[in-house]
């Protein structure tokens, strides 16, 4: 059977995330019917007399393209690929709004414990809200997810290293398939939620904004979870309250009032004086970060489009 333009499209995107073809294996995300073509134009006619004149793509214009990506659905690609900084095959799932994700630029989406990439799409419903909130007015960007594991995104004596997956495996990538990587920003949930004002703090340079959902923070090792630290030392070396916030970022703390999570979060709001918070009524559960991620992906794809060109 001849292969689809759909098909042809989400295959590209995936190849061009691997890096190379032989690195790893792209599929569409789902089925088939969620995959959608990208909405870029091609030329029709040769210029000829007569000839139908070419349709520009919307790449090309700025506001047609916006007006593509608030009028299609969004295209969702997993990317498989074995990760020397993890020691294992991951996988990254893109989720774009209609008419691509090159040129635009990325939010990381790190997930909580026990979550992965694939499944935190579904999770908080990324492939939809992606397109609604960029209805609602937020410019263009694109979403990354990511298999982290359990190692709570950073460097684990076991080798296993999710920070050095982002920063010289998953950030490279999404160079090689044109899209915006200089500043980047990040969102999370439970131990995503950390992860995300962990890579700020890590690396303010590169992170332009965090978005956190009921982090998982503790005041001293003994108190933290089980696997979640190596050793007091690797909690102290890896600590975020106590810290302030970090030169340049943008700020957005979420927590419920029935979150186990909700006293260090009041906490965080006071230490890292975000630009935006929530510590209403809510749980430690997919339903509360749900709830709140239309506003956090509005923070993240705000702060995103201030940064240069």
């Amino acid at each position: 059977m001849r292969p689809t333009r759909r098909t042809l499209l989400t295959t590209a995107v995936g190849a061009a995330l691997s890096g190379v073809a032989a690195a790893g294996c792209a599929v569409p995300y789902g089925s088939d019917d969620r995959a959608v073509p990208t909405g870029t134009a091609h030329a029709r006619g040769t210029g000829g007399p007569g000839a139908e004149p070419a349709v520009a793509s919307p790449r090309d214009d700025p506001a047609a393209r916006t007006a593509l990506a608030a009028a299609g659905p969004a295209v969702v690609t997993a990317t498989s690929f074995v990760s020397g900084a993890r020691g294992r095959e991951v996988t990254m799932v893109l989720v774009a709004p209609a008419g691509g994700a090159r040129d635009l630029p990325v939010c990381l989406v790190l997930h909580g414990r026990g979550d992965d990439a694939r499944g935190s799409v579904g999770l908080l419903g990324l492939d939809g809200l992606l397109p609604s909130v960029i209805r609602a007015g937020t410019p263009p960007f694109a979403l990354v997810t990511l298999d982290g594991g359990t190692a709570y995104w950073h460097r684990r004596a076991s080798g296993d290293d999710p920070e050095a997956m982002i920063l010289n495996e998953v950030r490279p990538r999404l160079a090689a398939a044109g899209m915006r990587t200089t500043r980047l920003a990040a969102l999370g949930w439970s131990m995503g939620g950390y992860g995300a004002l962990l890579l700020a703090r890590r690396h303010p340079d590169l992170v332009v904004a965090a978005a956190a959902s009921s982090p998982a923070m503790w005041h001293t090792y003994g108190a933290s979870a089980p696997g979640a630290f190596d050793s007091a030392a690797d909690f102290a070396a890896h600590r975020v309250l106590g810290a302030g916030p970090a030169p340049g970022v943008a700020y957005r703390i979420d927590c419920g009032a029935s979150d186990p999570f909700a006293a260090v979060s009041r906490e965080a709001v006071t230490q890292l004086q975000p630009a935006e918070h929530s510590l209403g009524a809510g749980s430690h559960n997919p339903a509360y970060w749900r709830s709140v991620a239309p506003a956090q992906l509005a923070f993240v794809g705000t702060a995103l489009h201030r940064m240069p060109s």
